[in-house]
């Protein structure tokens, strides 16, 4: 994150950091049956052949037997104890839009929404990271889409792509605070997906108040519908307000997921990329696994002469596990300038 001069310079730059999103929840079986895992063993075999392939952090999500996306804590524990035992260097996230259902019915009216969401702090064993979002915003995953990208697959019907034009995040205030506070008393990472200025902004107010004292992970989130759009120029002025100490990895959807991650990976910034996000190669002739989008960053990473980080070099780059002991400490650590004497403790443009 210290863009100064020769920060283009492979040796200047960490190792990459792949991140793949194989599992694809937002998507049916059928849109991709070559790729996407249904049982519990294809789905622990996909997290091997994306380390194998090069990526270090697994994006993790659950399906059921019958395809259907899970939402229950046993199928979660159930995956994640077969991808540690598999692949027990890799780096597990959790995706942090999950809310439970109870598993015995008749339990479901005992259950509030915002508790169903904070279980993931219970999860056993216990995931490295689970993605946190901020503040409540529009996530239309079909702005930057045409037709063709949704051409043969569920999202052609017109029921299926309006529920997800219409999508939203609910990330209030009270709930983000008391949803980090539980993740950080089980020594899970907060991995913030942060989806313009103003949703990082909340992550420093959050971070200079003390509800959150930990390494500094992000995901700058540019699939716009809501959140920001995948261009050099929103990049550049959010690479901008990020601290040096920070991690920042890019994401993004349909066929922005290679440029924009050529972008990332030029800067020496860390990449995402598998189904979740795109089913296409770039000219749309054919599907793309996750595998294989894995394998191109690798070569072209490669190419520019950048190493993929393994998993021990991607563990010691996010600092899982750590945490810091005061607000000043996790300040300093992190890059920010340090909290003023007195007054509020919000956001704070980085000095010169």
């Amino acid at each position: 994150m210290n863009l100064l001069d020769g920060h283009l310079f492979p040796e200047n730059q960490p190792p990459l950091i792949i991140t793949a999103a194989p599992y694809a929840p937002g998507w049916l079986p059928g849109d991709f049956p070559e790729d996407i895992p249904v049982t519990m063993q294809a789905q622990v075999q996909k997290a091997v052949d994306c380390y194998n392939a090069g990526a270090t952090v697994l994006h993790l999500h659950v399906r059921e037997p019958d395809g259907k996306g899970s939402k229950r804590l046993s199928k979660f524990n159930e995956l994640i104890a077969g991808v540690r035992k598999a692949v027990p260097d890799m780096v597990i996230q959790v995706g942090g839009s999950i809310s439970f259902a109870p598993e015995t019915e008749g339990e479901a009216a005992k259950w509030l929404s915002d508790d169903t969401r904070h279980m993931l702090a219970e999860l056993a064993p216990r995931p490295d990271q689970v993605t946190v979002t901020v503040n409540t915003t529009q996530m239309n995953v079909t702005d930057q889409a045409e037709d063709a990208d949704f051409a043969g697959t569920s999202r052609s019907n017109p029921a299926i792509f309006n529920a997800y034009k219409e999508m939203t995040v609910p990330a209030q205030p009270g709930w983000v605070e008391e949803h980090v506070r539980r993740l950080s008393a089980k020594g899970i990472q907060s991995a913030f997906q942060c989806y313009n200025l103003n949703s990082f902004e909340s992550v420093e107010r959050l971070m200079r108040r003390g509800f959150y004292k930990g390494p500094l992970v992000l995901n700058w989130v540019a699939i716009a519908g809501g959140m920001d759009t995948p261009s050099v120029y929103s990049l550049a002025n959010f690479v901008r307000a990020v601290p040096d100490g920070a991690v920042l990895t890019v994401e993004s959807n349909v066929r922005n997921v290679l440029p924009v991650n050529m972008m990332g990976l030029s800067m020496g910034l860390h990449v995402r990329c598998g189904t979740e996000d795109c089913l296409w190669n770039q000219t749309r002739t054919r599907k793309m696994s996750t595998v294989e989008q894995i394998e191109q960053l690798v070569r072209v990473s490669g190419e520019f002469g950048r190493p993929v980080a393994s998993a021990k070099e991607a563990r010691e780059i996010l600092k899982i596990g750590v945490f810091y002991d005061t607000v000043e400490e996790s300040l300093q650590a992190n890059g920010f300038a340090p909290n003023r004497r007195g007054g509020n403790q919000g956001y704070l443009r980085k000095s010169a």
